[in-house]
């Protein structure tokens, strides 16, 4: 495992940092890099509403993962309908801990009905197993659940339409971390307008069940950003200790 871990690293062009895992591992561990050591940084909560089903309208509260999905199948809340191949509903375990929040299906996801099947997808599934995580044992889903024309930004009214579908995406999972990708993703979750820049790496509780949630940068601004490889390294390398300190918690 340890070799096939150093192997994805090496793929991704990122040195191979350790994770430490000393005795009493609490809130403040910091993840080090060989000779440079990350200051710890303090979880915030993140200024978001709580898990409430009680006020939708569709009754969306009663709903399991068959019946939500074929309600997402069904759905022309806004216009994205009207040019979709097919909904992109979400993919993996049901009963995972981690859960994986990216922004909209491009064009291969629409075609195929899975997120994050093109570039991104093979780069984020390498990110995964550099974690020694696989595809199949995440769950993983967008913000919008159809392809915005051109790939252009959901606008907000898109979004609006679909966030009770991930909200009780994230409710019937119960994931013990969310992990955010990119920016449309952080700004959504988080109701912020700060960059991932400033968002990313640092722990944060999402939601009456402040789930531990962490930003980090958008496979596909790796594509064209490959120097920040790195930052996202760290940033999964946080991840793990928050899933390590959540872990022992509970």
């Amino acid at each position: 495992m340890e070799a096939r871990r150093l192997a994805y690293l090496q793929a991704l062009d990122i040195q191979a940092w350790e994770l430490r895992q000393p005795d009493g591992l609490t809130e403040q561990s910091a993840v080090e890099q060989p000779h440079t050591r990350i200051p710890p940084v303090e979880p915030i909560e993140a200024a978001v509403p709580p898990l409430d089903f009680s006020v939708d309208a569709d009754g969306l509260g009663q709903y399991d993962w068959k019946q939500l999905q074929g309600a997402v199948r069904q759905c022309m809340a806004c216009d994205l309908h009207k040019s979709r191949q097919q909904t992109v509903f979400g993919v993996g375990d049901e009963h995972a801990e981690w859960m994986i929040i990216g922004e909209a299906p491009g064009a291969q996801e629409d075609k195929l009905g899975e997120p994050f099947v093109g570039p991104a997808g093979k780069l984020l599934d390498q990110m995964l197993r550099a974690m020694g995580l696989e595809r199949q044992t995440v769950y993983i889903t967008n913000i919008i659940k159809c392809r915005p024309p051109g790939n252009r930004d959901p606008r907000p009214q898109e979004s609006a339409a679909c966030h009770a579908y991930l909200l009780r995406q994230i409710e019937l999972l119960k994931p013990k971390l969310i992990l955010a990708v990119g920016r449309v993703a952080a700004h959504h979750l988080l109701d912020s307008n700060e960059t991932v820049g400033r968002l990313r790496g640092r722990p944060m509780r999402w939601g009456e069940a402040s789930i531990p949630l962490l930003v980090t940068y958008h496979p596909a601004y790796l594509l064209h950003n490959p120097a920040d490889k790195g930052k996202v390294w760290q940033d999964l390398q946080t991840a793990m200790t928050m899933m390590q300190e959540n872990t022992q918690d509970n």
